[in-house]
């Protein structure tokens, strides 16, 4: 399934598979549409991943069999209904967030999910080499709702990063980050604030990232108009969202690319670039016609 040369990936496979055997068939699928180049970015990956599990790796892999199960479930309620099964943040906030067992577990998976979910690996790829790559010198970084911390880490990571933060509403969140920051060995400060993006701090920064937050709002709009003050001009932006992706405490529904697209724009941002991902095992094609996930980065200018 892996070539040899790439040990961070195999070994983790290795401790995936010998919890979750059932998802061999889907990972020998994930795996067979991957480039030597995808493998190495993915190894890298992989590493990062296995720093951030530390002990834990057994239990990553765990909570990702778990997530895989809740994802099915909330898959089944969207193609029974055609929409995510909440619709305000008061009903994430009371079933996913205030749950302390829940998160951690979510947290887990959706780290793991960075390797086995070929749009989630497509996005991160993206936002390091298209966007990270070719930030200018100088650039002041900010990152919203960092979770696991791997953007934050290639952004701080960059010679060309002169300043990093991230702002999160919660403090046990910001606490993960520090933690995932310290155990990918990053080696230079970075700023977390616990701070709401709706409160937010009268600053300015010449790079945000803002990923796989949108469908987590009620009026993800009132955001976008935020992120264009808090961006410096001639500043550049990641935003990432997936659309048709049912999960427990997704509120927003994307059913296009295009709405995504349009509403950057719409908030004042120039699109210079974007990438559509769709679901492992899929082409963009065939996840449009049956409305299955697609991931969307995009990278906007403030001109």
């Amino acid at each position: 399934m892996i070539p040899s040369g790439f040990p961070n990936l195999q070994k983790l496979v290795e401790r995936q598979l010998a919890i979750f055997p059932e998802h061999q068939a889907y990972l020998v699928k994930r795996f067979s549409e991957v480039s030597d180049a995808g493998f190495t970015f993915i190894d890298e990956i992989a590493e990062k991943v296995t720093q951030i599990a530390g002990d834990d790796l057994s239990r990553v892999c765990e909570d990702y069999r778990w997530l895989s199960g809740i994802v099915l479930d909330e898959e089944l309620h969207f193609r029974r209904t055609g929409g995510y099964r909440l619709s305000t943040f008061a009903q994430a906030d009371e079933q996913v967030y205030s749950n302390p067992q829940l998160m951690s577990r979510y947290m887990n998976g959706l780290l793991a999910s960075q390797l086995w979910w070929r749009n989630h690996t497509d996005v991160l790829q993206f936002f390091r080499d298209e966007f990270i790559a070719r930030s200018p010198a100088g650039f002041t970084h900010l990152e919203i709702g960092p979770g696991h911390g791997l953007l934050l880490y290639l952004a701080a990571a960059s010679r060309h990063c002169k300043t990093a933060e991230a702002w999160d509403l919660s403090a046990a969140s910001l606490a993960n980050t520090q933690k995932a920051l310290a155990a990918m060995r990053l080696g230079r400060p970075v700023s977390l604030k616990n701070a709401d993006l709706f409160d937010a701090p009268r600053e300015q920064f010449t790079s945000i990232a803002f990923s796989e937050v949108l469908e987590h709002l009620e009026h993800p709009q009132r955001a976008l108009k935020i992120l264009f003050e808090l961006l410096a001009e001639g500043g550049r932006i990641f935003l990432n969202a997936p659309v048709n992706s049912p999960a427990p405490d997704h509120l927003y529904l994307f059913e296009t690319p295009e709405q995504i697209l349009e509403m950057i724009a719409e908030a004042g941002f120039v699109v210079e670039s974007s990438l559509l991902a769709p679901c492992t095992g899929s082409t963009l094609e065939r996840a449009r016609k049956l409305k299955l996930t697609i991931s969307v980065g995009a990278i906007a200018r403030k001109i």
